[in-house]
């Protein structure tokens, strides 16, 4: 099963990364309605679902965590590594941002993160979970897993605790993740059948609207719900794949955008810092369309004649030095 592709989560996928990058990149209604806040939660839970859930489904289906560890950093760490050299070369900084950068812990205190890699404290956290996930499968094999419930609701509480609703620190916000993974946990029937049957029968429309509250900067006690609503919408439509929404997602424009929206997410900050975001309001916006055709381009490029070569390249490798130990 961990082979199977899900059509309507690419569409999910390249939703998310044309909302964050609307977030970062667009002025999206008046200010005082703070709907750009809105639209880049919404991005980011809605990719961290994602993401747990592919993660949870293809452990749950190869329980190999070697395999799951290097696919994962075959597959984060050529672009990321590449745009930190780039982006830290141009903006000089002390050693120890040079390893809060390359080593994934810069989202914690004292978050040493500048303005052209702000944005990676997400992948901070993705790698935090990839790392996690694989200690506890590495202890407790596949039933490790039926954990992630548990770890969610926790990282939950201590939201809750802390009065955290939006946060980049990693057990402030992994439930996100986790809250994919529980999705991912019932879609392959490790949690009963009933949650399946309530998921098919669910109004994505209402969670949608819910959804939507939870990711306002005056959702209040409602974003404590925000990873669970993600994963309920993310999940209904996948069991609900004949309706017109459904099949809005599975467009070939959003499978394409999905395909290149690691390196479109990893890439825009800095086209935005160069001369391409420069200038007063009205210079700075009539450039946008050059700034979002040349952020197309090198995503194209940098995917499919950088990053999927390097990953060929380092499973090949892999699959000798396995082949070889036999």
């Amino acid at each position: 099963m961990s082979a199977v592709r899900f059509n309507v989560l690419d569409g999910w996928r390249g939703i998310s990364i044309l909302l964050v990058l609307a977030c970062h990149l667009l002025p999206i209604g008046p200010s005082f309605l703070h709907l750009n806040f809105l639209v880049g939660v919404l991005g980011m839970a809605l990719f961290f679902t994602l993401s747990g859930f592919l993660v949870t489904h293809f452990l749950i289906g190869r329980p190999y965590v070697i395999d799951f560890l290097i696919r994962r950093f075959l597959r984060i760490l050529p672009l990321a590594w590449l745009y930190i050299l780039v982006a830290l070369f141009l903006n000089p900084v002390t050693r120890e941002v040079w390893l809060a950068h390359l080593f994934f812990y810069a989202n914690y205190p004292p978050k040493p993160l500048i303005h052209v890699t702000d944005h990676l404290w997400s992948l901070c956290v993705e790698m935090h979970f990839y790392l996690g996930l694989a200690l506890i499968v590495s202890l407790l094999k596949k039933k490790g897993l039926l954990l992630i419930p548990v770890l969610c609701i926790v990282v939950t509480l201590l939201r809750v605790i802390n009065s955290e609703h939006v946060s980049v620190i990693t057990h402030f916000r992994v439930d996100e993740i986790l809250a994919g993974g529980i999705l991912a946990l019932i879609y392959n029937r490790k949690l009963g059948d009933g949650l399946i049957k309530t998921l098919s029968h669910v109004n994505y429309v209402y969670v949608l609207v819910l959804l939507l509250v939870s990711c306002h900067i005056d959702g209040g006690f409602m974003s404590y719900f925000r990873p669970y609503l993600a994963a309920i919408l993310v999940g209904a439509t996948l069991y609900n794949q004949n309706t017109r929404f459904a099949k809005l997602l599975e467009h070939k424009w959003l499978f394409y955008i999905a395909s290149i929206s690691y390196a479109l997410y990893v890439i825009h900050p800095l086209l935005a810092s160069s001369w391409l975001g420069s200038g007063d309001l009205i210079e700075k916006y009539s450039k946008r369309p050059l700034l979002f055709i040349v952020l197309f381009l090198l995503a194209h490029f940098s995917t499919f004649y950088y990053e999927h070569r390097l990953m060929a390249w380092g499973k090949a490798t892999f699959l000798k030095l396995k082949l070889s130990k036999l």
